[in-house]
């Protein structure tokens, strides 16, 4: 399920909903930790097959954003000792795992946190994270409205995860929310699927990379 335009929508009608002034293209958790083989997951064996194509399209996307004058977000999970949770820590007891190894992800400072494929370029906003949603305990909302945005773009790791969260999140605080689905992805295409069907029903619009892309290279349009 690589996305679709809802029924009716053309790309002039596209071109006007992601306008570049209403607009924040927001790539959520691409790090070595999440999409290396190196990283801290690709090292516990998850099928990292599927994360590859949607680094490329992400980077597709930051380029034409930066090319239309989109806002740009690179929002990543930064990790220290004080903000882990106790409560995440439980969980993960309770399913029988070890949380100090499963909280150790994109510690701060250490070459897991680091971006991969797309990187942040001069004028990029980068927004550290410590918990799913790149909303939660972030002042990401307080900044998209300051520049008067309306809309967000989301792209990044993981479909069913960090990105499910930031869309519902996103939704639930009056954005417009597009997904680029063909430039997210998980660990399992199923899982992909199901988290794609899901937003797609209730919050969000899907659409592939290249239309996104093509749309931010028409005209600017009024607001509707």
């Amino acid at each position: 399920m690589s996305g679709r335009l809802v029924a009716g929508a053309s790309p002039t009608k596209l071109a006007s909903w992601i306008g570049p002034s209403r607009t924040a293209l927001l790539i959520i958790d691409m790090q070595v930790d999440f999409a290396s083989p190196a990283g801290a997951v690709g090292l516990a064996a998850a099928d990292l097959g599927d994360i590859p194509a949607a680094l490329a399209a992400a980077s597709r996307l930051a380029q034409a954003a930066r090319e239309a004058a989109v806002s740009v977000v690179f929002v990543h999970l930064e990790t220290r000792d004080e903000t882990d949770s106790a409560a995440w820590a439980e969980r993960i007891r309770r399913r029988g795992g070890l949380p100090g190894k499963a909280l150790a992800l994109c510690r701060a400072g250490t070459p897991g946190a680091d971006f991969r494929g797309p990187r942040p370029a001069r004028g990029d906003l980068a927004i550290a994270k410590t918990r799913y949603s790149a909303f939660f305990g972030t002042d990401l909302d307080a900044r998209l409205k300051a520049k008067g945005k309306d809309t967000v773009v989301v792209c990044g790791l993981t479909t069913d995860c960090c990105v499910d969260c930031t869309v519902r999140d996103a939704f639930h605080l009056d954005y417009h929310v597009f997904l680029a689905a063909d430039a997210c992805a998980a660990y399992d295409s199923r899982l992909h699927g199901a988290a794609l069907q899901s937003l797609e029903t209730n919050f969000a619009i899907l659409a592939p990379t290249e239309e996104i892309i093509a749309a931010w290279g028409m005209p600017k349009r009024t607001h509707r």
